[in-house]
């Protein structure tokens, strides 16, 4: 059976605040958890005003406090951007919270712009370079310590906090195999090399002390609705979005907009289409045979749903909607 998931952007709406975005999130996560969905991921991203996840470890704690059993981690952490010893001591803090809850998800990218990466970073020599190192090295932080270790993440040692690889191309898919760590793929905004990194994967993989089989997750877009109009509504304000970050300027999630679709030109349908290829938009029946082909076509263990949806309450009804494909999953 193929689970289902919940990665949240923390969508601010256009008109709202980050303050609200943060409640929002405390709803979805707990309708995932009431509706049997497996796992709670936040993504990092930074200097994008229509997302408000960037201090990652710090919202999931908030969730965490607010949840009971549902799985929470990170999806991801942008390691590039921090230094291993201290995002083992803030998943460590989490996994000491909500033990057995926790997963860090571990990206490559920086999660936004070259300017903000290097003011994150100070320095962008090397950094991401270092990243299979960087996993590594939070690797070990995450063992039992040894007797006279010198440097130990307190807390975090002895956690063995399960660690994933995120990615969005073959080099993520070659990592996590060699690593032997679970893979979870971007499909929901970069759908080109989808296949051919779980093939990668899934041929090279390595088993490990963390995981004996090749696991994958991957992610959708979903749109979903009681009817089929409301739902082609409603996802006018992620086209919305994507064509302002395509252009360069990332705006606050705007609402709906009827007609949208009818004045764009060829290259703004292209970069729509391409970035929501892999996307359930529609009323129950329509959400539930896009989601069981997904499955069909990539084999996935796992099922990662993002919903950017302007109006909350249509947001978690798209959550709803989707869990009663489950049983067909």
């Amino acid at each position: 059976m193929t689970k289902l998931s919940v990665l949240d952007l923390a969508p601010i709406t256009q008109g709202s605040t980050a303050a609200q975005s943060f409640k929002n999130s405390v709803d979805v996560a707990q309708l995932a958890e009431k509706c049997g969905y497996h796992r709670f991921w936040l993504a990092e991203h930074h200097n994008i005003p229509g997302i408000a996840s960037a201090a990652t470890s710090v919202l999931l704690s908030h969730v965490g406090a607010h949840t009971k059993t549902i799985r929470l981690g990170s999806g991801g952490v942008m390691l590039p951007n921090h230094a291993p010893l201290v995002i083992a001591e803030q998943f460590g803090t989490l996994a000491s919270l909500y033990p057995d809850r926790i997963d860090l998800g571990l990206g490559r990218a920086p999660g936004t712009d070259g300017v903000t990466a290097q003011a994150l970073r100070r320095t962008l020599t090397g950094d991401v370079d270092r990243f299979p190192n960087d996993v590594v090295e939070l690797q070990n932080y995450f063992k039992k310590a040894e007797p006279n270790q010198g440097l130990q993440a307190v807390p975090g040692a002895g956690l063995n906090v399960p660690l994933w690889i995120l990615g969005s191309s073959l080099y993520g898919a070659e990592l996590a195999a060699y690593l032997g760590l679970p893979y979870a793929f971007a499909s929901h905004f970069a759908p080109t090399d989808l296949h051919g990194a779980l093939k990668v994967y899934r041929e090279n993989f390595n088993p490990s002390e963390q995981l004996k089989e090749p696991y994958v997750m991957v992610a959708m877009n979903l749109q979903a609705a009681d009817t089929k109009e409301e739902a082609d509504l409603i996802s006018t304000s992620l086209m919305q979005g994507v064509l302002h970050l395509a252009k360069g300027n990332p705006v606050q999630l705007p609402p709906p907009l009827e007609g949208f679709a009818d004045g764009l030109g060829m290259q703004e349908r292209a970069a729509i289409s391409r970035f929501m290829t892999y996307s359930a938009i529609g009323d129950a029946d329509r959400v539930r045979d896009k989601l069981v082909e997904f499955k069909a076509a990539t084999n996935a263990d796992e099922i990662i749903l993002t919903a950017q949806i302007f109006d909350h309450k249509a947001r978690l009804r798209a959550f709803e909607i989707a869990a009663e494909a489950m049983e067909d999953l």
